[in-house]
């Protein structure tokens, strides 16, 4: 809010936020991570989408773990580090749609970062819970992150080592050009090239880390993986639904499965089954199951794989797959065949994962990702979702007080299909923010942290929002559900099938029509399942708004 008041404008605020969050939320994203974005300059007329996910190292291939006796990728270590892309995203959409320098949008990070920052309770918790890994296996996380002990809730956090590497690399990007342009150039090349990419590189070649194999690797990631990588411009995929065009990331992203889920609910008239009832709830679930099971034969990074987009998305292909919605929870996995294709699904990954699987993965309870929506005077508009580079997710790498992502865990190592691990591609990673335009105007952002819930808890925001008519606030605040029925994204890969996790604040009656249909409801706290938050324009009074979700006491709505 402080950079929107002096001048700045959304793209500048969300960069500003994004290297904040670093700082504040290391549990939940940091500089070694990822984050997809949205966005819509009010010059442009139209969405962009911005790459801010690395690709797997061109070490990484199926043999090289087998060699190592995997089957699965590991959810924490070194093994599943990918080009860290959250930085080279942020750059990108500062240079061309920002207007600030450099130094404006990384003070706020350093100053956190050096003076400190009040602890909310889950950083705590997760530097608790991993407190023993730090200072037996991972010193040099512990050399930060229990500097004082572990932090109570409200104590003062800091991290020095990532000031220090802020502040070199400001010193390097202004020593290399005086104009703004040159100085994000010289910021990606410090990064990607220079001492940052150095010490990863250096660190990486020696490091044998624990992790949730129970054994110690090293790395794959090097110094030419880091310097062939830059962020990119894509196209979005889109859906219309009821006068809106939703947008979202191409295959390599699971976003086109909210769009598939639209597509799919066009053909039911939801206002009259009325939001929250039984029906309702296991319409959206059913399709949520079919959906995601597309997701599972056909995302998949398409530089590396034909995804067969148009097909998924393909109003005829919905109409054939909405008559499989029937009366009864499904509890098979069945994706389409879109365009006549065979569709091929992992052999592995079947069963819900056991507590000791759960208390090493790499997607904590606590939480694993953030949302940022802005929207300014000017009409520009943005949706972005860090995550990544969580503390809990490898060893900070010594001198730079970050440590690396996991997300290569989202690869199969299985020959053939969408999302196998191939060297120098992206993982179909769960980051999923939202961008929605109303009679072709770009006037909503939205988006939710979740891993596989992320396009469930959305797409119930939205339709709260699109078809019912609650406004944003109350369209977040509505009681919220989630299907485990198909593989997780994250190790240990395994699946729920028929499971359905409902907040109790749903009608008693809501609840037992759904197990009469044969869903297996588990009963989740209220206020407890989602994260939704949104900000845009209303197309009707052209007043700014915003929702903040009041789920987890970490989201804030602000403006004027």
């Amino acid at each position: 809010m402080a950079v929107l008041e002096r001048g700045g404008n959304a793209f500048d605020a969300a960069v500003t936020a994004g290297f904040v969050l670093q700082v504040v939320e290391p549990h939940l994203n940091g500089p070694g991570g990822e984050v997809p974005i949205l966005a819509a300059p009010a010059t442009h007329g139209r969405v962009l989408v911005v790459n801010g996910q690395g690709p797997v190292p061109a070490a990484a291939t199926i043999g090289r773990f087998a060699d190592l006796g995997l089957d699965l990728i590991p959810g924490t270590g070194l093994l599943a580090a990918c080009v860290p892309g959250a930085f080279g995203a942020w750059m990108l959409l500062l240079r061309d749609h920002g207007t600030l320098r450099l130094r404006e949008v990384l003070e706020p990070a350093i100053g956190y970062a050096g003076a400190g920052f009040p602890a909310v309770p889950r950083v705590g918790g997760a530097i608790g819970a991993m407190e023993r890994l730090f200072r037996a296996e991972w010193p040099s996380s512990a050399e930060v992150w229990l500097a004082d002990g572990v932090p109570a809730p409200g104590g003062r956090l800091r991290n020095p080592a990532l000031a220090a590497t802020w502040r070199r690399l400001l010193e390097e990007a202004e020593a290399a050009s005086p104009d703004r342009d040159g100085q994000i150039e010289a910021a990606l090349a410090v990064f990607y090239e220079g001492f940052v990419a150095e010490a990863i590189a250096g660190y990486l070649a020696g490091a044998e880390v624990m992790d949730v194999s129970g054994r110690r690797h090293r790395g794959l990631l090097d110094g030419d993986d880091l310097a062939g990588w830059r962020a990119t411009v894509e196209e979005p995929v889109s859906a219309g639904h009821h006068g809106w065009t939703v947008c979202k990331t191409g295959p390599w992203g699971q976003g086109p499965v909210l769009l598939q889920q639209l597509r799919l609910l066009e053909g039911f008239d939801l206002e009259a089954m009325g939001l929250g009832s039984a029906t309702y709830v296991h319409t959206l679930a059913e399709c949520a199951k079919l959906a995601f099971a597309d997701r599972e034969a056909w995302y998949g990074d398409p530089a590396a794989f034909d995804v067969p987009v148009d097909g998924l998305l393909d109003p005829a292909y919905a109409g054939d797959r909405r008559a499989l919605a029937g009366e009864e929870a499904s509890l098979e996995l069945r994706p389409g065949s879109p365009a006549g294709r065979t569709p091929r699904l992992p052999s592995a990954g079947v069963g819900p994962a056991t507590e000791e699987e759960l208390a090493g993965s790499g997607e904590p309870t606590f939480g694993d990702t953030c949302h940022v929506d802005v929207a300014d005077r000017h009409g520009n508009l943005v949706a972005a979702t860090p995550s990544g580079g969580w503390l809990q997710s490898s060893p900070i790498v010594p001198g730079l007080g970050f440590c690396l992502g996991t997300r290569a865990q989202m690869l199969w190592l299985e020959e053939g299909l969408a999302s196998s691990l191939r060297p120098g591609t992206r993982p179909r990673t769960t980051l999923s923010p939202s961008l929605a335009l109303r009679d072709g105007e770009p006037c909503l952002a939205f988006g939710t942290p979740g891993g596989d819930a992320q396009d469930q808890w959305t797409l119930q925001f939205f339709l709260a929002h699109a078809r019912f008519g609650l406004d944003l606030q109350r369209a977040a605040d509505t009681p919220s559900f989630q299907s485990d029925h198909f593989p997780s994204s994250f190790w240990p890969r395994r699946a729920s099938p028929g499971k359905l996790v409902i907040e109790a604040s749903h009608d008693p009656a809501t609840i037992e029509g759904l197990r009469q249909r044969g869903h297996l409801v588990e009963l989740a706290e209220p206020w407890s399942l989602g994260r939704t938050c949104a900000a845009g324009r209303d197309p009707a009074t052209g007043f700014l708004v915003a929702a903040a979700n009041p789920r987890g006491r970490q989201a804030y709505a602000v403006g004027r």
